[in-house]
């Protein structure tokens, strides 16, 4: 992926939040604790997952390990040069550097709408077709679509990553932000711009509305087939085998709608970095808590994991 910009700019500076020293400090206490807690809760899923011999076998778990992954990459590509400017109030970051960060980023945003419509896939097919789930969503297809979330999402952006780096940047180099956006970015670009906002548009809205209408068929289609199948007396029960998807693809995809409903004014771009604040760094220390909390699955495979390590230690003070 070439980079060659007709511009004088070498370097951009991120202004993050900007708040007095005292205030920065303990932004920079919560994230910390809040970014470690994140890694610590997404390993333990990974590992779970790993170590369990059954779910390990199950498509919807090799699922979530995945997504936990990604969840790991996805709050480490913003949150550790988010808390560096924070920690040194320095937020110079190269020409190169920052288009690779947004890269990373929006590839990997795409990567978590792609699980997220496995996910509902997965459930759909085990709801609306639990005779035929076991041949339809077999390991070999879960690995085979895994691959695919990966790489679609990979190999979509350099086009638009390319195209606004080729534009002229040849006045202010300040982002109102504390990530590499493309809307900051562009709005420092000299003109002529020509296509390129609407190309990128293009490139960055198809597969996000896509997955969107894709979730969305999908968990309607389960509820409806729910609501019939089910009794009053256990719909709850049946529900609960979904609900708890559903409350990850709200939080996501809550937030980023979220910000097409930020009013103009003085203050929207303070409302833009709170927004994009939660689903890059809060979503995914929420999301870990809602699947071990809500699902009883995990939740008796930690049991067994914490079982086998306490009677090792025990073993071994014994030995």
């Amino acid at each position: 992926m070439e980079l060659n910009n007709a511009t004088e700019v070498q370097e951009f500076i991120l202004l993050g939040f900007r708040s007095h020293q005292q205030n920065r400090l303990l932004l920079l206490a919560f994230f910390t604790t809040l970014y470690m807690l994140t890694l610590v809760e997404n390993i333990t899923i990974i590992t779970v997952v790993l170590l369990d011999a059954q779910l390990s076998q199950l498509p919807m778990y090799i699922l979530l390990s995945n997504f936990s992954w990604m969840e790991m990459c996805y709050v480490t590509t913003t949150v550790p040069r988010m808390l560096f400017d924070m920690a040194y109030d320095n937020g110079t970051i190269s020409f190169h550097a920052c288009f690779l960060q947004f890269y990373i980023f929006f590839s990997l945003g795409n990567t978590e709408c792609f699980f997220l419509s496995a996910m509902a896939l997965d459930r759909y097919l085990a709801i609306c077709h639990p005779l035929q789930y076991p041949q339809m969503m077999s390991k070999d297809t879960c690995y085979a679509l895994v691959a695919a979330c990966w790489i679609v999402s990979f190999v979509w952006y350099p086009i638009p990553v390319v195209l606004i780096s080729k534009l002229s940047f040849c006045g202010p180099n300040i982002i109102e932000h504390f990530l590499c956006d493309p809307g900051p970015i562009l709005a420092l670009a000299c003109p002529p711009l020509g296509n390129v906002p609407f190309i990128c548009q293009i490139f960055m809205n198809v597969l996000f509305v896509c997955n969107v209408l894709f979730v969305l068929l999908s968990y309607s289609t389960i509820i409806q087939s729910l609501i019939k199948a089910s009794s009053r007396g256990n719909y709850r029960k049946a529900f609960s085998t979904i609900s708890f998807h559903i409350m990850v693809v709200i939080l996501f995809y809550g937030s980023v709608a979220g910000m097409y409903l930020i009013p103009g004014g003085e203050r929207q771009s303070e409302l833009t970095k709170a927004v994009t604040l939660f689903y890059t760094a809060i979503t995914p220390f929420l999301n870990p808590l809602i699947y071990c909390l809500r699902n009883e699955q995990m939740r008796e495979a930690l049991r067994n994991l914490f079982k086998r390590k306490k009677r090792w230690l025990m073993r071994k003070v014994v030995l």
